[in-house]
């Protein structure tokens, strides 16, 4: 089973990039994850670029990769009470063509890490607000990693034990969800 994991994070020393790698260490066994590391190839959405076929790759990329996995993971900062602009515009690209996400029926999360308290549970609401948009199966819990840049050390990111079971129970959820889309796809391909 994979995971596509996307830091909505642009920053070198991205606090939701070693979020996701804790994620990574703390998946279930057999279940592997795959980094996304082309946002901030992504042009900004221009429908007069979609309508003339040129496809920017890494904007075929990401497309690819949502389709070739089982689930897909979101680790998001908050900007202005919200959802980054890079993230956003990615996941609007991978929207289109209309009536072809490349997210449709997959099952997915989000996490987040912010320096504030919060631990940027908007930015995870409105993201999941937008995968949910995009056809996916959405999780409808947060994990809120408050005041990252304290646990924060050479790239990565020191977890309480709370914060590490409460993690570890999303990705189980994440990945039985997507063991049952498995399945569900398995029964319709036998009936077909």
């Amino acid at each position: 089973m994979r995971v596509l994991g996307i830091s909505g994070s642009l920053r070198r020393d991205s606090f939701n990039t070693a979020l996701l790698r804790a994620a990574e260490e703390r998946l279930p066994a057999g279940v592997e994850l795959v980094a996304f590391e082309r946002l901030a190839e992504i042009p900004a959405y221009d429908a007069d670029l979609e309508e003339s076929g040129e496809t920017p790759a890494a904007v075929a990329d990401l497309r690819a990769e949502m389709r070739a996995v089982d689930a897909v993971l979101v680790s998001t900062p908050e900007y202005n009470s919200s959802i980054p602009g890079a993230l956003k515009n990615a996941l609007d690209w991978a929207s289109r063509p209309a009536g072809e996400s490349a997210l449709m029926g997959t099952p997915a999360a989000v996490i987040g890490a912010s320096t504030g308290m919060f631990g940027a549970v908007w930015a995870q609401a409105e993201t999941r607000k937008v995968l949910g948009a995009l056809g996916g199966r959405v999780l409808e819990r947060e994990y809120p990693f408050p005041h990252a840049q304290d646990a924060y050390a050479d790239g990565e990111l020191s977890l309480t034990p709370e914060q590490s079971q409460a993690l570890e129970e999303l990705l189980r959820e994440l990945v039985a969800s997507a063991e049952e889309a498995v399945e569900a796809r398995a029964q319709v391909a036998a009936v077909a």
